[in-house]
């Protein structure tokens, strides 16, 4: 798995494009709905190469990308900051919630109006909401995939999204089994973190 990919799916911000607010509406209103949500995700990356896991959700601001076994990656959200755990070469690294891509889905409460428009919304396809800094096309663009399903919070049900940085590398994540407004513990965005701890007495 290309660790740049990784990093990609977090470190897009989002920044403020005129959106039609009738749609967008829906999508606030799918976003307020879901406290809970839990799925199997499958990452794909520019290359083609995939990877998969499971995503437990809890709004505000938490979130948990536990890889499959044999993906030595760990990406947990608790609340504040998005962090990336490492464990082959035990780094980690940060990023707040708000500048990260994942912050449009984590925080319900965002006018989406300000940061995002409406790409596509066909009665039998997936509705496409776009994001991106105007201000910093570097950053790249994420673009999130909802289907309407009537059973589902809103009449909405989140399907994945992609994101593509300034180099054109594309990074790709579908779900499947989502669960919503179901029983999760603060407990399950814990992590063990696995920097070497300095021996006591030394700096």
């Amino acid at each position: 798995m290309s660790r740049f990919l990784t990093l990609a799916l977090l470190a897009v911000p989002v920044a403020a494009i005129a959106a039609p607010a009738t749609t967008l509406d829906q999508v606030s209103a799918h976003l307020k709905a879901v406290d809970t949500m839990t799925a199997r995700f499958v990452q794909t990356a520019s290359n083609g190469k995939s990877i998969g896991g499971t995503l437990t959700l809890k709004r505000p601001g938490r979130v948990r990308f536990q890889y499959d076994k044999g993906v030595p990656l760990l990406i947990v959200g608790d609340g504040k900051s998005l962090v990336m755990i490492d464990y082959q070469v035990k780094q980690v690294s940060r990023w707040p919630v708000g500048k990260s891509p994942l912050g449009v889905l984590l925080n319900p409460n965002q006018d989406l109006a300000k940061f995002a428009k409406v790409i596509a919304d066909p009665t039998d396809g997936p509705m496409l909401v776009q994001a991106r800094d105007a201000k910093h096309p570097e950053f790249g663009v994420i673009t999130i995939a909802f289907r309407r399903a009537p059973a589902a919070p809103a009449g909405l049900r989140l399907e994945g999204w992609t994101v593509v940085d300034a180099q054109n590398n594309r990074s790709t994540v579908r779900l499947s089994d989502q669960r919503f407004n179901v029983a999760v513990s603060n407990d399950a965005f814990n992590w063990t973190d696995p920097r070497p701890r300095k021996p006591a007495g030394k700096l």
